[in-house]
Parts: structure tokens; C-alpha cells; sequence
């Protein structure tokens, strides 16, 4: 069966912008600079960029397209090749199918929200919520876990999901280019012309409030920009938090960018390709994911509204905040329709990413046909997602995003970066890196990529053992939370870990029967 390819490089370069460019663009970012300073956290942020975000990128766009040259499409496979001497890391590449499915379970389900919400922005559902409280309880009835002060139940709810959770099979089931590629290609150029609307709406505001004259949209700008306070870089929580900032938003260490570059040809670009599609995530997050939230946040909210995008978290401003503010302006509809049409464009070039390791995995390695991979998959993660859906009030969709992205994510990377640089060894590893290149990337980059990138990342791992892990990993206290874990939440959050260690292991006994079928047929 011949393997899939990308029909052009520009649709290989969106459709990894693509899965990079997702709701930690418009959400997660302005939620860390609001925690973190501002401007206090540009500056580790960008240096995480280019000492992890950069060779990361490079490093999975290498051994994706080294693997795909033996017929792998997955980390186990590709794993394996760069190191066939050892047994036992294929094992360590599970992780790399693990990640995504844990992160899908969840995210499809978010992301229907925003296909909701989508809607109720244009048929003025939630117009009359006038308030942080009322706007919180349209979302929590919405979601079936408080009142039903708007809503009888998540039905609604649930007929979103289904909806989105089908478009996403049907995307992943026409394939690479006939899916994948086709939605990038159209949904990102819409998705920037929707950011570049809300931020011309935002840069017009100036200050809505004569008698505030503080509050304005310059002030806001000047939040992220203007020279930080110095003493704010001492503390290792904004460095790591930018780090994190960088691993999320690149979609680096997740496993994603590995299967897509594995559908490259030999001579493709992967130096400029990388490149080109991280500082297209860039302009997404800083210049516009930047430009829209805080800066309207301050005009309207004032250095409260700050502080409230610092605290409220990512639900809270992509559901609460952000509507507010944009109903206090002319046409608040129409721009509340686009800023949720916005986040579910970005939410579906990313999930349709997340579904794609596992389904390689099972046309690669079992032989499976697209039709019967998608369909496994489909039905596993379908029951799988109603963990989130009825049990979302207990911690089980926080427990799912801490395992599969503030531990897998990094410990993946880890493990990624050493085999690239230390046993494929770095000389070849920069050869391989520079096949079929349009450009020469600078040599101290080997360097970095050597020492500098792993060290990083054990000093990640380090710290948050040291700092947090622990408790964590003995139910001392929540995943995200800095107090116990609440007595009636308990069940939910072991048996969250229980169905992560027996998908883990699941999927290690799939890849255990892969490779000793192989074994057979290879002695016969």
C-alpha cells in the first residue's frame, strides 16, 4: 500500500501551523503574561523559543522524515530505528500515540463549545448576562454541571460535541491531503483574517471611557511591551511557565509533527519548512493572539481587567471575559461570533493533528486501511471522552491536561532530543537535518541542540519533581491546585489514573504484538 503525501510544501508548512496554532494562542498565552508580568515574561519566552521551541521543531521534523523512510509514521517505529540495538525504546515512543489520544479525549469536547458558542454570539443566547457572574452561569448551565438557569440540561451540550467529534473523523478519514492539508489550507487564512478583524475592532476602541482616560488600548499594548520589572526574571516559576508556553504552543514533544513530517519525501525541506512554521505560530500568538485579549481587557476592565485575565484562567477568559467585553461594542454579535469562530477554527486544525499518531499507527504497523483505522479510532476515543463530558465538575479533564501535557509533553521532548543528538550523534543528526535544505542553520544550533535542549528540559523535570511532583503523584493535592484534593473529587481523580496507566499499557502490548509478529515473520 503506498504511503500518503503531503501535496504541496505549503501544505505540509499549515497544516503543522496548523496543529501549533490552537486555543493556547488566543487562551493560554495571555492568561501566562497576565500571570506572569508582562513583559517580565517576554523575555524568557522568547529565549525559550529559540533554545527549545527551534531545535525541538528541527529534531522532530528530522527523525519524522528519517522514519517515514522506513515505512513509521509513529515514535514507536521511528524510535526504533534510530536506535534498533535497544529493545526496550520503542516502549518510550508509546508515549508519543499516548499524548495526543489523552489530550483529544478533552479537547474535542472544548472545542464544540466554541461551536456553540459560535452560534448563541449570532442568535444572542447569552445577551442578556451582563455580568461575570451571570456569563459564568450561562457557561456552567451550558455545560451541565450547575443550574438550569439557561439550559435544562447539557443536551445542547452534548448535540455540539457530536457534531464536532464527527467533523473530525470525517476530516481524518479523507486522508493527508484530502483532508488534513485541505482544511489547513482554507481554515488558517480565515482564522487570520478573523484575528485581524477583532484586533482592528480593538485598536479602535482607544479609550471607551472618557472620564478613564488610563484605560486604553495603548496601556494594554504596553502591558506586554514596555521594559519589564527585572526583578521579576529571578523567579524560576516565570521561566518555567514560559517554557511551558513554548512546548504548548509549538506543539513540540507531543508527537504530532513527528507522524506529519513522515509523510515528507527524502529530498523535502525540513530546516526552512520548521522554521516557517513556527514563526507562522508566532505571528498568530504574540503579534495577534497579543493584540486582542489584554489590550481590550484593559480598555474596558482597566488594570482590574488584568488581573482578572491573571486569575479567571483560560475558560474564564475564553467564555466569561471575552464576551463581555465584546458585547460592550458596536456589533458585539458579530464580533462575539467571530472571536468563538476564530477559537474553533483554531481548535480543529489542531484536534484533527492530535487524532492522527494513532490512526498512522494503525495503518502502519497493523496494516490497517484508513476506513477501518479511523474507525477504531473514532470508537475508542468516543467512549473515552465521556470521562470529561459527565465527570467534568470532579477534576477529570484538569487530571488529563497535567498527565498528557505538563508531563508527557516534556519528558517525550527529553527523550526525543537525546537520540537525536547523542545516539543517531550529532553529525549525522545535522546531515540528516540538511537534506534537500534551502537553508544552512547556524552551527552553534548543534551546540544547543547537544547540551543546551536536554539540559533544559531535565532541569524542567527537575523542578517540578521537586517543587510539586511529589504531592502530586501521591494525592496530596490537586493537579493544578495548590490545596488537597477535595474529598468527593478523590474517586474521579484515581480512577482518571488508573485509565491512563491502562491505556498506557494497552497500547505497549500493541506495539509488544507488532514487534514480536515482526520478529516471526522475519525468522521465517
Amino acid at each position: 500500500m503506498a504511503r500518503e503525501r503531503w501535496g504541496s510544501r505549503i501544505g505540509i508548512v499549515m497544516a503543522v501551523a496548523g496543529s501549533a496554532i490552537g486555543l493556547g494562542n488566543f487562551l493560554r498565552f495571555p492568561v501566562q503574561a497576565a500571570q506572569n508580568g508582562g513583559g517580565a515574561f517576554m523575555i524568557p519566552y522568547f529565549v525559550a523559543l529559540l533554545l527549545l521551541g527551534l531545535p525541538l521543531m528541527w529534531v522532530e521534523w528530522t527523525v519524522g522524515r528519517f522514519g517515514g523512510g522506513f515505512g513509521h509514521s509513529t515514535a514507536p517505529g521511528v524510535f526504533h530505528t534510530l536506535w534498533n540495538k535497544n529493545r526496550f525504546i520503542k516502549y518510550f515512543g508509546v508515549i508519543g500515540i499516548f499524548g495526543p489520544i489523552v489530550i483529544y479525549i478533552y479537547y474535542v469536547y472544548i472545542e464544540s463549545w466554541l461551536l456553540g458558542y459560535s452560534l448563541f454570539a449570532l442568535s444572542g443566547a447569552y445577551a442578556k448576562c451582563a455580568d461575570e457572574r451571570s456569563m459564568a452561569a450561562f457557561l456552567h448551565s451550558y455545560q451541565g454541571v450547575a443550574n438550569n438557569e439557561f439550559f435544562s440540561g447539557m443536551g445542547a451540550a452534548y448535540w455540539f460535541f457530536l457534531l464536532t467529534f464527527g467533523m473530525n473523523a470525517l476530516v481524518v478519514y479523507f486522508g493527508i491531503q484530502g483532508g488534513i492539508e485541505t482544511v489547513c489550507k482554507w481554515g488558517l487564512p480565515i482564522l487570520f483574517l478573523l484575528a485581524i478583524a477583532l484586533a482592528v475592532r480593538v485598536f479602535a476602541l482607544g479609550a471607551p471611557d472618557p472620564a478613564r482616560p488610563d484605560w486604553n488600548v495603548a496601556n494594554g499594548l504596553g502591558f506586554l511591551w514596555n521594559p519589564p520589572d527585572w526583578r521579576a526574571l529571578t523567579d524560576a516559576k516565570v521561566w518555567l511557565a514560559a517554557a511551558g508556553q513554548i512546548f504548548f504552543t509549538l506543539s513540540v514533544g507531543i508527537g504530532v509533527i513527528l507522524t506529519y513530517a513522515s509523510y515528507l519525501t527524502k529530498k523535502d525541506d525540513v530546516a526552512l519548512s520548521g522554521l516557517s512554521a513556527a514563526m507562522t505560530n508566532e505571528v498568530a500568538e504574540v503579534i495577534l493572539g497579543g493584540s486582542i485579549v489584554i489590550p481590550a481587557a484593559l480598555a474596558f476592565l482597566g488594570p482590574d481587567g488584568i488581573a482578572k485575565v491573571a486569575t479567571g484562567g483560560s475558560f474564564n477568559l475564553g467564555f466569561v471575559t471575552m464576551p463581555l467585553v465584546l458585547q460592550k461594542t458596536a456589533m458585539g454579535n458579530i464580533f462575539g461570533f467571530c472571536w468563538f469562530a476564530l477559537l474553533f477554527i483554531a481548535g480543529i486544525t489542531s484536534s484533527v493533528s492530535l487524532a492522527q499518531p494513532a490512526v498512522a499507527f494503525l495503518e502502519d504497523e497493523f496494516g490497517f486501511t484508513k476506513k477501518k483505522a479511523v474507525l477504531i479510532f473514532a470508537l475508542g476515543t468516543f467512549v473515552l471522552c465521556h470521562g470529561p463530558i459527565l465527570f467534568l465538575e470532579h477534576g477529570v479533564l484538569d487530571e488529563l491536561d497535567f498527565w498528557a501535557v505538563n508531563f508527557c509533553l516534556v519528558f517525550f521532548a527529553l527523550v526525543e532530543a537525546l537520540l537525536f543528538a547523542w545516539v543517531f550523534g550529532i553529525e549525522g543528526a545535522w546531515t540528516e537535518l540538511h537534506v534537500g535544505s534551502d537553508i544552512s542553520i547556524p552551527r552553534f544550533y548543534r551546540f544547543i541542540i547537544k547540551y543546551i535542549t536536554p539540559a533544559f528540559l531535565v532541569a524542567i523535570l527537575g523542578y517540578w519533581l521537586y517543587q510539586d511532583g511529589i504531592d502530586v503523584l501521591l494525592l496530596k493535592r490537586g493537579a493544578y491546585s495548590a490545596g488537597p484534593i477535595a474529598p468527593a473529587d478523590l474517586p474521579y481523580v484515581i480512577g482518571t489514573r488508573i485509565l491512563l496507566l491502562a491505556l498506557f499499557a494497552f497500547l505497549a502490548v500493541c506495539v509488544w504484538i507488532v514487534w514480536r509478529r515482526r520478529a516471526k515473520e522475519t525468522a521465517a
